[in-house]
């Protein structure tokens, strides 16, 4: 796990087993890093791993919401519908292979997500086929039926689907759902 001050990050390193280290350290030695922080902090916090970016497989499971508080249950975006916060990480860190995924679901549900027997759909996309395929494989060992969306530019579609999930936690304070494409 990255952070600005792994010490803090100590007792849970020694519970759980699980490495702690600052960001640029995790990006060394990480074979592939997940980005799982606030979108407003995701260039910030990319920007403090650097050069460690260069050829890793990045899973962004980032949302571009804004602090303000919802409407009737609908979170702001600080992105239009012409543009994703994944296309801007990924032209800001054109040696990262970035791959979005895990942007609409709640971490209840992201490994080994039980719906009765039903495998829940997760979208995913990004530009680069090969980092694709590593996390279609992580999605189908953690329990998801998968949809690969093609490439960056999808994220455009996959992003907004996390304030529509938000909806009923706020309204109706559930937040264990999933998505399903039925084809």
């Amino acid at each position: 796990i990255g952070s600005r001050t792994p010490a803090k990050l100590a007792e849970y390193s020694k519970e759980t087993g699980i490495s702690a280290g600052t960001f640029a350290e995790v990006g060394r030695w990480g074979e592939a890093l997940v980005l799982s922080v606030k979108g407003n902090a995701a260039e910030r916090v990319l920007s403090l791993v650097g050069p460690e970016l260069d050829g890793k497989v990045v899973i962004d499971t980032t949302n571009p919401l804004t602090d303000a508080p919802p409407e009737q249950g609908v979170l702001h975006s600080f992105t239009g519908p012409n543009e994703s916060l994944m296309e801007r990480l990924q032209l800001a860190w054109p040696m990262a292979r970035f791959v979005k995924a895990f942007s609409c679901v709640g971490s209840a549900r992201m490994v080994d997500p039980d719906f009765g027997g039903v495998r829940p759909t997760m979208f995913y996309c990004g530009d680069d086929a090969q980092a694709k395929a590593i996390v279609a494989r992580v999605l189908d060992q953690f329990g998801w039926e998968t949809a690969d969306m093609g490439g960056a530019v999808a994220a455009r579609a996959i992003e907004p689907p996390a304030v529509l999930w938000c909806i009923p936690g706020f309204l109706q304070d559930s937040w264990t759902h999933a998505f399903k494409l039925l084809r």
